[in-house]
């Protein structure tokens, strides 16, 4: 293997790596939520604030990132997350409400880095030509570690109970730490220092990204794919049993798959926008199929045949957990100079909003509707006419 391609490699494999830990951090209060109920006092609703405080902490770190890689480094910054994410695990650990909430949001803060610090990394090791798809496969981190809390954590709450299984995600999260400590050598390197500080400069990445045209496009559509993305992935499983009446067991394996078709789409759709070289189209399309499989899925019933909803779940998920990637990259190769790292925490912003705000305004949806299809609808719409704009703008440009 040549130098360069080894160098990707093992850019590739740290940032993946990174992602994957941090995401599986994110989700182990969720995914253990069962076992712990009794000293905690979780409930569903409880988990959706959690959640929304964790996506609150990775709004702020994205900002705060987009400044700090470049100072300090990505791999630095990547260590940063991972120990603000093994704190916070050991605060889970106190079962103590107000250390709950702050841990949720020290998750988040956790999370933040990974991305601008990848982008950071492999904007510079990436040829033009891969740049598509070295991402899209770093990305398949988040499924990855959304796989690996949902295999590992309900064994370790099993064998060592809820405290246990946060202290054992969290030794895996220093072995992450201690195992990428040997790549800052060649990856922290040519650091520029900031004179106005990360404060002084907290809102640059936002500024960055809504002042070109192209940038602010692209980052409009990204918070309605995300809030798809989210929506489908917290909400599919209740709609099918209680909307549709679908067995538990079938409608987590329906989201399974689908999550599934989100790891493929994800590589598929990176390879396709390097093969044709035009990624914004690439994009567009995936806004339109993910909105026209949303409004599919808001149609939903008892006398759909399982198949049928299994297939648009396919969709829904290759598209709707697929597209992150595609749009990553292209924000890292339209950022001007050597601002990736910056353009992609400001994107991440933005991104995150859509994250944080669309399952509270589906779930009122649902309520003051009594249906959950009215919420996909809505969210559908956003992704289709997002999809629709990011190919007309491509044009115009």
């Amino acid at each position: 293997m040549s130098q360069p391609a080894f160098q990707v490699v093992r850019a590739l494999a740290a940032t993946l790596a990174v992602q994957a830990m941090v995401t599986m951090a994110t989700l182990t209060v969720p995914v253990f939520a069962p076992e712990a109920a009794g000293d905690i006092g979780l409930d569903a609703a409880n988990i959706g604030i959690f959640a929304s405080l964790v996506y609150s902490g990775a709004m702020t770190a994205s900002l705060l990132s987009g400044g700090a890689v470049p100072r300090f480094g990505a791999i630095r910054m990547s260590q940063a997350g991972l120990a603000i994410s093994i704190a916070a695990l050991a605060l889970i650990t106190t079962a103590w409400w107000p250390g709950l909430a702050l841990a949720g949001f020290m998750l988040g803060i956790g999370l933040g880095p990974a991305t601008p610090a990848s982008s950071h990394i492999l904007t510079r090791h990436t040829p033009a030509r891969l740049s598509s798809l070295v991402f899209s496969i770093k990305q398949t981190g988040v499924p990855l570690g959304g796989m690996l809390a949902g295999a590992l954590v309900p064994l370790f709450a099993l064998e060592l109970g809820w405290r246990g299984a946060s202290w054992a995600v969290a030794a895996m999260c220093a072995l992450c730490f201690l195992a990428i400590h040997p790549t800052r050598r060649h990856f922290d390197i040519e650091l520029r220092g900031d004179r106005q500080g990360i404060g002084g400069n907290v809102m640059a990445p936002l500024r960055l990204v809504l002042a070109n045209p192209v940038l602010r496009r692209l980052c409009f559509a990204s918070f309605f794919f995300a809030a798809i993305q989210q929506c489908f992935t917290v909400f599919l499983v209740t709609y099918l049993v209680k909307g549709v009446g679908m067995g538990f067991v079938a409608a987590g394996l329906t989201l399974a798959i689908a999550q599934l078709a989100g790891i493929v789409g994800r590589i598929a759709w990176g390879g396709l926008a390097d093969w044709i070289g035009r990624p914004q189209p690439v994009l567009g399309a995936l806004g339109i199929a993910m909105g026209i499989a949303g409004f599919a899925a808001a149609w939903f019933t008892a006398e759909w045949p399982y198949w049928a909803i299994v297939a648009v779940s396919i969709v829904l998920g290759a598209t709707g957990v697929g597209w992150n990637g595609v749009f990553l990259s292209e924000v890292a190769r339209i950022a001007p100079g050597d601002q990736a790292s910056r353009a992609t925490g400001g994107a991440l912003f933005i991104t995150f909003f859509g994250v944080v705000t669309a399952p509270p305004i589906f779930g009122e949806i649902a309520a003051l509707t009594g249906s959950f299809g009215h919420g996909f609808v809505v969210f559908a719409a956003g992704a289709l006419v997002s999809g629709v704009a990011v190919l007309r703008g491509r044009r115009a440009d």
